[in-house]
């Protein structure tokens, strides 16, 4: 058994359920077991009684009660060995590391944490990425199941602790490319759209809500997003960079969609109506171009909190990215962009 544990919730725990979060994170726990602690006060948020239900938020603190250690679980619950092959495979995507972190380039399609029927995702290849630690590393922040990019990581509990510090307090600068259906009249902008959960649980989307008529619902925060046209091809679509001041939920598709030009491949946002995201077809270029979410977090960047050096971490296209870019004769040149 664990004792009792006081947490303070990172950017990666972010408008997740608290049932959710949980299995996730303890994977060997079943909901039945998450819902009785719930039931019984022994899971607080900020000091309340927590319910299975409730939406998590960065930087608040979490109780838990001591739990069982998963070695004393069901051997059916308990956490798959990595195997050889999935090893080799995050290892290769890893592009940065030093004592304190280590970034990889996130393939799209595969999730930062699991859920219902989900067992691969990167948190649980971790331990294959302890590279001579005695423990694995930790996320600090998440990227949507089919984005791609930089993912970063704390190789310690206190560099997690550090690390989640400066993402609380926006001393990470993050780019982020999209290719996005048609032309945004103002090639260059910001956009200062409010996000709160949809009242479509199951589909797990943000809906944008008008701060500057200060129409906001009870559990919507403020959202802010840049961005600027690098490329374009006629009124078709445009390759754009976009650097979030914030860290929401879905933000840069949500906006995107929001401005009337939806993220190409998004089926949850494809619909150019801002009263209804997500009810929409799929955005696509047709034809040989790729269908995948073009969304891809393109570097990320931070002062070291223990050494004060400037870090800058950037990540490769993904190859369906890649070939429509080429195909469109478009460049992703640092200086383009």
């Amino acid at each position: 058994m664990t004792g009792v544990q006081l947490l303070t919730l990172g950017e990666d725990a972010e408008g997740k359920r608290l049932d959710r979060w949980m299995r996730a994170r303890f994977p060997h726990l079943g909901q039945a077991k998450i819902e009785k602690y719930c039931r019984k006060g022994e899971i607080r948020l900020d000091g309340r009684r927590a319910k299975a239900s409730d939406r998590l938020v960065v930087g608040k603190s979490i109780r838990l009660p001591p739990l069982p250690d998963s070695k004393t679980a069901p051997s059916g619950s308990l956490r798959p060995a990595v195997s050889d092959a999935d090893a080799e495979s995050i290892r290769a995507a890893v592009i940065y590391m030093d004592d304190s972190v280590l970034a990889i380039n996130k393939p799209p399609g595969t999730p930062v944490q699991g859920g219902t029927r989900q067992h691969r995702h990167i948190d649980a290849l971790a331990p294959a990425l302890r590279f001579g630690k005695n423990e694995n590393p930790r996320l600090v922040h998440r990227l949507d199941k089919d984005t791609s990019g930089v993912l970063l990581m704390a190789r310690s509990e206190k560099s997690a602790r550090e690390i989640t510090k400066i993402f609380r307090r926006r001393q990470v600068r993050k780019l982020y490319l999209a290719v996005v259906a048609g032309v945004p009249k103002s090639l260059e902008g910001t956009i200062r759209l409010a996000l709160e959960p949809s009242r479509d649980r199951d589909r797990e989307t943000m809906q944008v809500v008008d701060s500057d008529r200060g129409v906001l619902g009870q559990q919507a925060k403020s959202a802010i997003t840049g961005y600027k046209v690098v490329e374009h091809i006629g009124r078709f679509a445009s390759l754009v960079a976009l650097s979030p001041e914030t860290g929401r939920k879905h933000q840069l598709r949500a906006h995107m969609a929001a401005i009337g030009h939806p993220i190409i491949g998004d089926g949850k946002y494809g619909s150019e109506r801002r009263d209804a995201p997500g009810l929409g077809r799929t955005p696509v270029l047709g034809g040989e171009f790729s269908a995948k979410l073009h969304l891809h977090a393109r570097s990320i960047a931070f002062k070291d909190p223990f050494s004060s050096r400037e870090i800058r971490i950037t990540a490769q296209l993904p190859s369906h990215f890649a070939r429509t870019v080429k195909s469109l004769g478009w460049s992703c040149d640092e200086e383009n962009i």
